[in-house]
């Protein structure tokens, strides 16, 4: 006898809620099981993760998977996405690598979009109350393997990214179009700052690949408290590696307030990895202001201004960056630049 599948996908109500926003049918579920020689699948669950690609949990008799449906990649954007974190698993960083399949493929295609399945990985995410200085430490140590590692990554398999200056201006422009009464008066110190942060930019920090994204849900940690994983490269391109060290200060750093001593611990544990030049550390405010403002801008973009239509897939205040903008402002150079000395 079969057995029975349950495939739990939400309601169209409730897609932007959970990020499934292309569904995958039971037949499908099985092709893809039979393509990667995973057995019989039991269940497929939709995941609250995510907040652009369509994420699920596969069971099989055999185990469980992660599948990802790109929602928005091209299947070359797929592809070396796909090249790139199985290349960085192989490379001392701690990440799963992407399944094969009998066919020898580590992409497919479901329901017109790209796909690739991973070993599911347990482990746990850390609310910001609960990050610890140890933690934090440990981050910035594996941030930097991801710098060291992509020095030797493929040649093709690290993009100029989809958030340049020039694309952030170009959302600002969307932002101003839209004259939507809830950030029109929002456009003009938006584009100030931006201007600023790029005029005070060195455009000669030494740069690679940068995970651009590592947030807190893009950690996974183990019941020991050591990272289990680094997830979701998908925003991963070419840039000063400084840049990255701030997205990643202002993700992990910053509750109710910009917390210097967790920030210092991240930059420490960086630094124990791959030391920052006096240059580096003269650009962090520049490079923390322009981090800080794209994902500000993005927020909007991507999100709020979504909001009335599709509803926002997973709740992203786009004020809590400002804040964070503002707060680096507050701090000053001197300041930032003598986190982890």
């Amino acid at each position: 006898m079969r057995a029975l599948l349950l495939v739990n996908i939400a309601s169209s109500r409730d897609r932007d809620r959970v990020a499934v926003l292309t569904s995958v049918s039971g037949d499908e579920a099985r092709a893809v099981a039979l393509r990667f020689n995973l057995g019989t699948v039991l269940s497929l669950d939709g995941l609250a993760a995510g907040s652009v690609n369509s994420n699920f949990q596969l069971k099989t008799n055999r185990g469980t998977f992660f599948l990802r449906l790109y929602e928005e990649q091209s299947l070359d954007g797929a592809h070396r996405d796909v090249a790139l974190v199985n290349f960085l698993s192989q490379v001392a960083v701690v990440t799963p690598a992407p399944l094969v399949s009998t066919a020898g493929e580590r992409l497919v295609v479901i329901s017109g979009k790209p796909a690739v399945l991973f070993p599911w990985v347990p482990g746990t995410m850390r609310c910001q109350a609960s990050v610890t200085t140890h933690e934090v430490r440990a981050v910035g140590r594996a941030l930097a393997q991801i710098h060291r590692a992509g020095e030797s990554a493929p040649v093709g398999s690290i993009s100029a990214g989809r958030f340049r200056p020039e694309d952030l201006f170009q959302r600002i422009d969307r932002i101003e179009r839209a004259n939507d009464a809830r950030f029109v008066s929002e456009v003009p110190g938006l584009r100030k700052s931006l201007e600023l942060a790029v005029a005070g930019r060195d455009t000669k920090l030494t740069q690679g690949l940068t995970h651009g994204d590592l947030f807190r849900d893009n950690v996974l940690w183990s019941a020991q408290g050591e990272i289990a994983a680094l997830l979701d490269f998908e925003s991963a391109a070419r840039g000063p590696f400084v840049f990255d060290l701030m997205v990643t200060a202002l993700a992990w750093c910053t509750g109710n307030v910009l917390d210097e001593s967790l920030a210092s611990a991240l930059v420490r544990g960086y630094t124990e990895v791959r030391p920052l030049s006096d240059q580096e550390r003269a650009a962090m405010l520049s490079e923390g202001s322009l981090a800080a403002l794209r994902f500000t801008i993005t927020r909007i973009t991507d999100f709020a201004m979504r909001a009335d239509s599709e509803g926002p897939r997973v709740v992203k205040e786009w004020k809590r960056f400002w804040f964070r903008y503002l707060s680096l402002q507050a701090l000053g150079q001197d300041a930032i630049a003598a986190w982890g000395t």
